[in-house]
């Protein structure tokens, strides 16, 4: 794999193992650091990672000069599609933010012991841990949330939710509405009621007990501000207040909203009862520079934040609008990083870096598409690092940002006299542009090679910079060994439908690493061994764990898995049966649908034709691959189907007769 300034990639998913992940520069400095702030560091959202794997990586993230990672949500969760563990199709990602308790654990992260040692492990490298957490909501499957949680929420759902949970919310700018209303579809917490706030506190410091540093509170434009519009109930908008008096240690705690801008957001207000927000607005400006190949100052300086302090998290993507708003597909790998060295390279704001999935490519949102593993290996590629280093390095020096000569297709952003980095999104850059560094020589952060000199004010180097290059220049600290980069070949099938694969590991860095398949004995490997992985006996899921160690003895960890799924086919015209329970309403229906989200229509599905007493038929009216099929007698809140809710679909098997059990 490539690395140095001026790597051109393109795609999500094609920096698969950079081989270099620290900033470099003179030997003869201090080691560079993470931000003993969460503030003043970079965070790394682990979207997805179960608690193992991130644990796991610790060497890596550290490396790789995050200060702290954000995990998906940690609370017990909604087990839907049976348990399936597919980001998209057999599982859903989502279901991470549809809470059935608020208690530690989940059937996609992992237990509480589990959270526990890996905030443990976070903490011995000097990492922190934020909790994203949802208050405000349940799962929209009532029969899933737990007694306890309705029992805090004043014995039934009634109490449990506002009274305008029984609304969708139809107008985002009528506040009210927006706090106390369901928000697609899911049902509206009464976050104000006294006893529920004495619950969901004692999860939140339950988590701070296990190690957790900080909180991400989703949704937070739904719950109220303390001056908001308010359901006739005798309570007070206090949540915000309760967040600061209840919350162990608040004062030493990062705690942010997720406040998505627009429609009457009260963006100043939530920075002032909260203390900080995310600013959603200027990552969609950041997109849009990177887009446009303009990074003019005037597009890329202002927060859009109004009047308020700078107390934000900025991203340049988030897992919202990598999969709502498609920039999957508008930006590339090395889109990313430019804007990256962007915003974590300026003075203020807290910049969150979303690990995309991984394996994924431009044609492939969800690559690998398994929960629990790690992410793409972007985030520890060396530009990314670079500026990590880069922005805890600056701690305390100001900002000023300019485009070289006028030129709106490159930016630099100097920080005081000590540091700038060089974003090139266009055309190359020529030599002899001023600059705000003491005179001197410097190596290039992101390559270690490069030397660029510094006389008079004017920065000149032997080659123009290249189009879609980041360029890192501070003195004073010296440069990390490289760390050692494990994984699989771009071009590996996660997925089949025969017996084996054969896989190439990849490996840099290191003479040799180490792999293992479903936690049986480690054996060693080189770059470009294969490795044939056979179908497992029990279960549809092989998971091998990658592992090696660089020349300081620094682990990395990478974990990959590939599921053997059934194919077959099911023609038109063939059809199965269904004996109805006696309890069942006489209307039945059949479901039919594949995990590749090819489904027939809408709920309940197809009517059955009636046969016999308690026996009913349906025939298959067009071709099907690997379909799966669900009996039930309708769609109304009571109504009956096998399997359960939230349960797998069952491979249909021509001309079988099912029965529930």
């Amino acid at each position: 794999m490539m690395t140095g300034a001026a790597v051109s990639l393109s795609g999500c998913g094609e920096n698969k193992s950079s081989s270099s992940n620290s900033g470099g520069g003179s030997d003869d400095g201090k080691k560079p650091s993470l931000a003993q702030n969460t503030a003043d560091g970079s965070i790394l959202q682990t979207f997805s990672w179960d608690f193992n794997t991130i644990r796991e990586s610790m060497p890596d993230i550290a490396a790789a000069g995050f200060s702290a990672i954000q995990t998906s949500p940690v609370n017990a969760c909604l087990e839907g599609e049976g348990g399936g563990m597919e980001l998209y199709g057999d599982g859903k990602w989502y279901y991470h933010y549809q809470p059935t308790d608020f208690k530690i654990g989940n059937y996609q992260l992992g237990t509480r012991d589990e959270f526990k040692a890996m905030c443990d492990e976070a903490h011995n490298h000097g990492v922190k841990v934020i909790v994203d957490v949802i208050a405000n909501h349940t799962t929209p499957d009532l029969a899933s949330v737990s007694e306890d949680l309705v029992k805090a929420g004043g014995g039934s759902f009634d109490t449990l939710f506002h009274k305008n949970n029984a609304k969708d919310i139809s107008d985002y700018g009528d506040r009210l509405l927006c706090t106390t209303a369901k928000m697609g579809g899911l049902p509206d917490i009464n976050t104000e009621r006294p006893s529920f706030q004495e619950y969901f506190f004692k999860f939140i410091n339950d988590c701070i007990e296990c190690g957790a540093d900080g909180f991400r509170y989703d949704t937070a434009k739904h719950i109220g501000l303390s001056d908001d519009p308010k359901e006739d109930d005798g309570f007070k908008n206090d949540f915000w207040e309760k967040v600061k008096t209840d919350t162990k240690d608040y004062d030493k705690k990062f705690i942010y909203g997720e406040v998505l801008q627009g429609d009457n957001d009260r963006i100043e207000d939530y920075i002032k009862e909260i203390g900080r927000t995310t600013a959603s607005v200027y990552g969609s400006k950041i997109r849009s520079a990177l887009v446009n190949r303009v990074l003019d100052t005037s597009a890329v300086t202002e927060y859009w934040l109004g009047d308020a302090p700078l107390n934000m998290v900025t991203w340049v993507e988030s897992h919202d609008n990598y999969i709502n708003e498609g920039t999957w597909r508008e930006l590339s790998n090395e889109q990313i990083m430019l804007g990256w060295a962007i915003i974590a390279s300026r003075k203020d704001g807290t910049p969150l870096f979303f690990s995309r999935p991984y394996n994924c490519t431009d044609e492939n949102e969800w690559g690998m598409n398994r929960i629990g593993a790690q992410g793409d290996d972007m985030y520890k590629d060396s530009r990314v690092s670079a500026v990590n280093f880069f922005r805890t390095a600056m701690i305390g020096e100001d900002e000023t940002l300019v485009n070289p000569d006028n030129d709106s297709t490159a930016l630099i952003i100097e920080r005081g006299k000590k540091g700038a980095v060089i974003v090139n999104s266009d055309n190359e850059l020529k030599s002899g542009f001023e600059i705000n560094l003491p005179d001197g020589k410097y190596t290039d952060k992101v390559d270690n090679s490069t030397v660029y000199t510094v006389k008079d004010g004017k920065l000149t180097f032997d080659k123009p910079i290249g189009e879609n290059t980041i360029v890192v220049l501070y003195d004073g600290y010296s440069t990390p060994k490289p760390m050692a980069n494990v994984g699989v070949a771009e071009d590996t099938v996660f997925k089949t439908d025969k017996d084996s694969l054969n896989v190439t590991l990849t490996l840099e860095n290191a003479e040799s690493g180490t792999y293992s398949i479903d936690g049986s004995e480690g054996k060693e490997f080189k770059n470009g061994d294969k490795l044939e992985i056979k179908k497992p006996e029990k279960g549809d899921v092989v998971k091998v764990e990658l592992s090696a160690d660089n020349s300081d003895g620094i682990k990395t960890y990478e974990r990959a898995e590939f599921t053997f799924a059934d194919n077959y086919q099911i023609p038109k015209g063939e059809a199965v049966y269904f004996e109805k329970p006696k309890d069942w309403a006489d209307d039945i229906y059949a479901y039919v649908y594949n995990t590749d989200d090819d489904y027939n229509r809408d709920w309940p599905g197809d009517q059955m034709k009636k046969e016999s007493d308690g026996k009913y038929s349906y025939t298959f009216k067009t071709d099907w691959e690997n379909p799966l099929i669900i009996f039930n007698d309708g769609d109304a809140a009571d109504s009956e189907q096998y399997p359960g809710r939230n349960q797998k679909g069952l491979k249909v098997e021509a001309k079988k007769v099912y029965k529930a059990e």
